[in-house]
């Protein structure tokens, strides 16, 4: 299972949020109890009004090179596991698909 997949023109992520963090990184994946794949990401930005939501879009806008307006948070406003859509992603899928799988891939 992966923590992407494909829904039309878009790829829908899965990320497992860790706010407060040191240092904003991504990288790293996370399993869940039920076996779900979530890719890992960290950021300074506190849970407080959307802070740290709105710092992991940001986050992943500058390493995807996508932009920030074009990644949409579906699930998991106050959860740390989070559903995003990257509207059009699909389209750009090779580039993304591999700079998401390398993140996957560290530890």
């Amino acid at each position: 299972m992966n923590v992407w997949s494909r829904s039309g023109d878009d790829l829908l992520l899965s990320v497992r949020l860790t706010p407060g963090s040191a240092k904003e990184e991504i990288g790293g994946e996370w399993t869940d109890a039920h076996g779900a794949h979530w890719l890992s990401a960290r950021v300074r930005a506190v849970p407080e009004k959307g802070r740290a939501n709105g710092a992991m879009i940001a986050l992943l806008a500058k390493q995807l090179d996508w932009p920030k307006g074009a990644i949409l948070l579906e699930s998991g406003d106050t959860n740390r596991l989070k559903r995003l859509r990257i509207i059009g992603g699909g389209s750009a899928g090779a580039r993304l698909i591999a700079l998401i799988e390398h993140w996957v891939e560290q530890t």
